[in-house]
């Protein structure tokens, strides 16, 4: 298992990162971005917190997984950021198109199956719970909030991409390769150095996971 120190070294990383984020040229992203009634942030959370994103094997194999789902049932990332336990996105749903429930349900799903036929590990379930067929990958619920307009969204792009400093792994969002941040800088959206503290941005604002 890697320590933190080991993710402040960059090891961590998502692979092939560019194909989980729009394509985004000027400096109005976020109202471009915002779909009124469609955009959201999402948490998802592993069973008992238990850390499967430390391996590298895990790490890609998600991004496959959504890579995947995306294709088959269209929606867009506009900010990921994976932790060892936990993840957090924003996706944009086509126009009209609200069910976001099915996607990560198959997100989660598919996951589960490739990973335990690869061997991956799970946490420990109840006796009731393995009767029901629960495996312990994730929680079972995620958390899910809509994005009322573009400064809504652009204060959750904000949280997703400070949450691995607000966890202590990184000095600067920079420095943490499994997230959109980088994405976000080439574009000009943020400075490289951005999120050595909290931005003001999220002050206030319901911790999230």
């Amino acid at each position: 298992m890697q320590s933190r120190s080991d993710y402040r070294t960059g090891v961590f990383r998502f692979a092939h990162t560019p194909y989980f984020f729009p394509e985004v040229t000027t400096l109005s992203n976020y109202r471009r971005w915002y779909q009124p009634g469609g955009t959201s942030f999402f948490t998802l959370v592993t069973y008992d917190r238990i850390p499967i994103f430390e391996e590298a094997r895990a790490r890609d194999l998600i991004g496959e997984v959504i890579r995947n789902v995306r294709d088959e049932m269209p929606f867009e990332t506009i900010a990921i950021v994976l932790l060892p336990d936990h993840l957090h996105a924003v996706w944009a749903l086509p126009p009209g198109d609200k069910d976001f429930s099915s996607r990560w349900k198959k997100i989660k799903a598919d996951f589960t199956a490739r990973w335990l036929a690869m061997g991956g590990s799970e946490a420990r379930v109840t006796e009731s719970q393995a009767r029901r067929g629960n495996r312990g990958i994730w929680q079972r619920r995620f958390i899910e909030h809509l994005c009322r307009d573009e400064d809504d969204l652009e204060r959750h792009c904000d949280y997703i991409h400070y949450n691995p400093v607000k966890h202590g792994y990184v000095i600067k969002p920079w420095d943490w390769e499994a997230s959109s941040f980088r994405r976000f800088v080439d574009v000009g959206q943020y400075e490289w150095d951005w999120g050595r503290s909290a931005p003001v941005s999220i002050v206030g604002m319901r911790d999230e996971i």
